[in-house]
């Protein structure tokens, strides 16, 4: 069976990647999960220096779900490919660096560090972090300033360069067709949801920055049919996320249109998913007799579902 995806002229395993935020700088993992058996890992989101982030509480669980406001902390750039890239090349895995910027300028100074050492596999543009104010979600909810930041770090890099669009915007199929005309190689959708949670007893918000973002499977539904409607208008490679736990969850991605997945929120609940999920794949690929897991991208029927309603 195979189970490799290419993203560009990025070929993967298979589309499983270890979602920014929740599986660290991937070392931390290292122990318990075989790094070079995932698609890809996508590390925790980088400035040009360190950053502390927001002070606790940070995470709230919430109904089928999880609310964070960490605020990208984070040790920098040149702190990363000094101390954690070196093992991540040690454990053979394939490395999405994550990179976050207050200016156009600190996004195309990150990627040209990257681009200078060995072992990056592609670069994830965050201008989609929800609870920051500063840079980031500015770009991402302006057509003009996602196009603005991707076409600056194509301009200063030959890695793949994905950005990560958010949810929280009106019309994401506009955002991911502002991504291709400006040069990137796929998108990643989406990043957490703005949201909030209240403490009714004490009548303060649960989080100390007030509002953060909501992820797990409570999303899911609603980033399948994202995934779906950026299909319709883009043809790169498109990497869906949210609420990720089963294999199914995967192909249901998939299936609507997505090249590979990232899975988050779910690791934290059981760091060994992800071989459950290649298992899960494999078992679907027996069953309905698929030889090569690719091939289920973009297979969504809508034309029974549409005749059924026409007749009714």
């Amino acid at each position: 069976m195979d189970l490799s995806v290419s993203i560009g002229s990025l070929r993967l395993a298979n589309p499983l990647i270890a979602a920014s935020g929740c599986f660290g700088y991937g070392v931390e993992y290292a122990d318990i999960v075989d790094l070079s058996s995932l698609g890809a890992v996508a590390v925790k989101g980088l400035f040009l220096a360190e950053r502390e982030g927001h002070p606790p509480p940070r995470i709230v669980e919430t109904p089928s779900g999880m609310l964070n406001a960490i605020g990208l902390q984070g040790i920098g750039v040149r702190r990363f490919v000094a101390e954690k890239l070196p093992e991540l090349r040690e454990r053979r895995a394939v490395v999405f660096v994550n990179i976050c910027g207050s200016t156009i300028d600190e996004y195309g100074e990150i990627a040209r560090v990257l681009s200078d050492h060995e072992g990056v596999a592609a670069i994830e543009l965050n201008i989609s972090c929800p609870n920051i104010k500063e840079g980031g979600i500015t770009f991402g909810c302006s057509l003009t300033g996602t196009h603005a930041v991707v076409s600056a770090v194509r301009k200063v890099t030959r890695l793949p360069v994905i950005p990560k669009l958010t949810p929280n915007v009106t019309d994401v199929a506009s955002f991911a067709r502002a991504a291709e005309e400006a040069g990137a190689d796929a998108v990643s959708l989406v990043n957490t949801f703005l949201a909030m949670a209240i403490d009714v007893h004490t009548r303060r918000p649960r989080l100390s920055n007030i509002v953060g973002g909501l992820s797990g499977p409570a999303i899911r539904p609603i980033a399948v049919r994202m995934v779906y409607e950026c299909r319709q208008v883009v043809r790169l490679p498109i990497i869906g996320i949210g609420g990720i736990a089963s294999a199914e969850d995967v192909l249901e991605f998939m299936i609507a249109g997505a090249t590979a997945v990232q899975v988050g929120t779910a690791s934290f609940v059981d760091p060994f998913i992800w071989t459950k999920l290649l298992d899960g794949l494999r078992t679907y690929m027996a069953r309905h007799g698929i030889d090569r897991l690719a091939d289920v991208t973009g297979t969504i029927d809508t034309s029974k579902r549409e005749q059924a309603w026409i007749s009714s």
